[in-house]
């Protein structure tokens, strides 16, 4: 019996195939999964209802199973107006709270859909996060 917080089966093993360096995209609930990640990354779908469960319930458990190098937060594009231009992101917060340790790279939003999209994104897990640019690629880091 696992004894960690992790219990997920599929994204245990999504996991333990990424290696250093693999990313593993967490999106909110408004993300396009099937289309905004490689074909090849494995997709986990945690998005059992509007709210729950969120990128930052996901995250404090993904933290304890998995060293993270690097985050990277999706902000608002240049061109991006009225809602989708929030002045403070409260998700973004909760992420730099939750890995105090850890770099944060503010990806504009068309940029971060690039990011995503590229190869070394090995596992989506989809949450039903609400929060406007509550997606969160983390890469990961190496165990010490």
């Amino acid at each position: 019996m696992l004894t960690g917080a992790l219990i997920h089966p599929e994204l245990l093993a999504a996991i333990g195939r990424s290696g250093h360096s693999g990313k593993i995209l967490i999106t909110d609930g408004n993300y396009p999964a099937a289309s905004g990640a490689p074909a090849t990354a494995e997709r986990i779908y945690l998005n059992l209802t509007p709210g729950l469960l969120n990128v930052s319930q996901i995250l404090e458990v993904l933290k304890q199973a998995v060293p993270i190098e690097r985050a990277g937060l999706m902000v608002p594009a240049a061109d991006a107006v009225g809602v989708e231009k929030p002045d403070v992101i409260p998700a973004h917060d909760e992420y730099r709270a939750a890995l105090p340790e850890v770099a944060f790279d503010e990806i504009p939003r068309w940029d971060f859909y690039d990011a995503a999209k590229a190869e070394d994104v090995t596992v989506v897990i989809v949450s039903g996060d609400q929060r406007l640019y509550a997606n969160l690629l983390l890469t990961i880091g190496v165990r010490s």
